[in-house]
């Protein structure tokens, strides 16, 4: 198995205008992500888990430490090339579906292939593809407004998928959803799995980190574990339980 991306000693630390004190969000964290692995970060509110997916997203960047997707040093890249590296090896899906609401469901997802340059009947074709994979294949003319929370969900996971990503990240992907509704959403996540994507899911619930293959737990910005589904370590970490340096 490959690594996609890895993490070390992975560090954010966020100054608060008008005062000295300092938010240490993350403190030095090792981490390989397997390709083709589901992996759940889990952690109370506060404990890092959403700044270690944007980092992972290339939404923000480090403090110090090292990050790297694939081959590559994101932790390096400028504005600019971070900006292309995120539109074409991460796909996102967020908690409020971030769908533009003035555009059909096909619409929405040749938008991230528009701005690569994408012919209009190659965008059409590849958006066609991805509702039928999330069994939206008679709502693709409708917009977001007319569709359910749950066919928002997966216009916005089909969406994450319109670039063929190295790893897709999803943030409470069931949050706003009811429990029948959020099932049918990880139903389309484990399906993802069952096609070797490498999956990272942000969540609060033990029911969603079950379904993944490893969980990772962060507590004030170290992790407190990292285990497989059966209960095994996922791999040696110096950060366990232990800030860097210390």
């Amino acid at each position: 198995m490959s690594i996609v991306a890895t993490v070390e000693r992975l560090t954010k630390v966020y100054g608060q205008p008008g005062h000295s004190v300092l938010v240490h969000a993350l403190r030095g964290l090792d981490i390989a992500f397997v390709g083709g692995q589901s992996v759940a970060i889990c952690g109370a509110s506060g404990s890092g888990k959403s700044t270690l997916l944007n980092l992972l997203g290339g939404l923000d960047r480090p403090t110090a430490g090292r990050y790297l997707l694939g081959d590559m040093d994101v932790s390096l890249l400028t504005d600019d090339a971070l900006s292309e590296i995120r539109g074409r090896r991460v796909g996102f899906v967020f908690q409020n579906f971030n769908l533009i609401q003035q555009l059909t469901v096909l619409e929405n997802l040749e938008v991230p292939l528009f701005y690569q340059g994408i012919s209009a009947a190659a965008r059409r074709r590849k958006a066609r593809e991805l509702v039928v994979m999330v069994g939206l294949e008679e709502r693709g003319h409708h917009r977001p407004v007319e569709l359910s929370g749950g066919e928002q969900q997966r216009v916005a996971i089909a969406r994450a998928l319109i670039n063929d990503p190295l790893i897709v990240l999803a943030d409470e992907p069931t949050g706003n959803l009811d429990s029948a509704t959020g099932d049918m959403i990880l139903e389309v996540f484990d399906r993802l799995h069952d096609q070797g994507r490498t999956v990272i899911v942000v969540t609060h619930e033990p029911g969603v980190a079950q379904r993944c293959d490893r969980i990772i737990t962060l507590r004030d910005g170290v992790i407190v574990s990292d285990e497989r589904a059966d209960g095994r370590p996922a791999q040696p970490s110096r950060a366990v339980g232990t800030p860097a340096g210390r």
